[in-house]
């Protein structure tokens, strides 16, 4: 199992925005290469404190700058909110400069708020992703696409992804039921168990259910995403713990909600802990923890190692502590 970072660029404050949160992410970037993590995620955020990153490819490109060898991710760019020519050309620019180190991760949304500022219809947005996406990777490979409709001329993108045919992909999923759809497409996953499933039994059994629906040959890798904290600072950081957790609340996170709708205990940040979804502890614990979830089948852990106002220096030392011991355990094991 790869171990990398996720950052959703929240403030330490849930109702103030903090534009200090960047430059925090390309130094968090740093702290990840040198700590032999694989990647570093960012996600995609609009109108609202809970993310404070509305552009990914700037972000990364960024992160980029500064490092050599750390594979940079989008978790995700919804797709539904942007013209796929402009995604298309975006990314194809940014795994260029990064030398091929691009992760491609999409989405199609899930916040009201955004949704309704983009007049994306929520019926809708699933036809503008599968459309979308198809249109991305056509282009990506160098083909020819309409970008403004069947009327208008065909096109090729003057800059090709250094990735052939593309950069890999993820599609990031919180519904259950959109699982085996993602899998029979052979795409590879994301997951986010603690805003969608009780414990780390129900997370084996949809991670089960993406095997048994990937195509006969194809070998699709599920991603976790999981709060990882891994030091001596424990309770300072199950504090900023429990502010990420109010503030999802606060922006309206639509699957939380549900989650707390069909377990109405099981949302708290203790909870979350208690049932195995977020790993906060001492190196040793924390270094168990992340056996226990390579057991389960994942091929990528999504540290968020950045939450709730964690200060940035802790927040470095944790990445680089799991991460060297982490790889110390693949180098024993192989």
């Amino acid at each position: 199992m790869r171990l990398s970072a996720f950052s959703i660029v929240d403030p330490p404050d849930p109702h103030t925005p903090s534009p200090s949160r960047l430059p925090e992410v390309v130094e968090l970037a740093r702290a990840c290469e040198q700590g032999g993590l694989s990647a570093l995620w960012v996600a995609e955020h609009h109108f609202q404190s809970g993310g404070g990153c509305p552009s990914p490819p700037v972000l990364l490109a960024a992160c980029g700058a500064v490092t050599r060898t750390l594979r940079l991710g989008s978790m995700v760019s919804v797709l539904p909110y942007h013209r796929p020519i402009d995604v298309a050309e975006e990314y194809a620019t940014l795994d260029r400069l990064l030398g091929g180190r691009l992760n491609f991760g999409v989405g199609s949304g899930y916040l009201a708020t955004e949704l309704e500022a983009f007049a994306v219809d929520p019926a809708r947005k699933r036809g503008l992703f599968d459309d979308g996406l198809a249109f991305v990777l056509s282009a990506f490979a160098g083909g020819e696409v309409q970008p403004a409709g069947d009327r208008a001329p065909s096109v090729r993108l003057n800059v090709l992804p250094v990735q052939q045919p593309h950069p890999p992909v993820w599609i990031a999923v919180q519904r259950r039921e959109a699982i085996a759809h993602v899998a029979r497409k052979g795409y590879s996953v994301a997951l986010v168990p603690y805003a969608t499933v009780a414990d780390r039994r129900e997370l084996a059994e949809e991670i089960s259910e993406y095997r048994a629906q990937l195509p006969r040959g194809r070998s699709g890798e599920v991603a976790v995403a999981m709060h990882v904290y891994a030091g001596d600072r424990v309770e300072e950081a199950r504090a900023a713990f429990a502010r990420y957790v109010r503030s999802r609340h606060d922006t309206g996170s639509t699957f939380l909600q549900a989650k707390s709708d069909r377990h109405p205990s099981s949302t708290s940040p203790e909870s979350i802990e208690r049932s195995g979804l977020a790993l906060l502890g001492d190196v040793g614990t924390v270094l168990a923890g992340l056996r226990e979830l390579e057991s389960l089948g994942i091929d990528e852990l999504l540290g968020i190692f950045d939450f709730g106002g964690l200060p940035p220096g802790e927040v470095h030392r944790s990445v680089t502590t799991i991460g060297r011991a982490w790889a110390d355990h693949i180098r024993t094991a192989a």
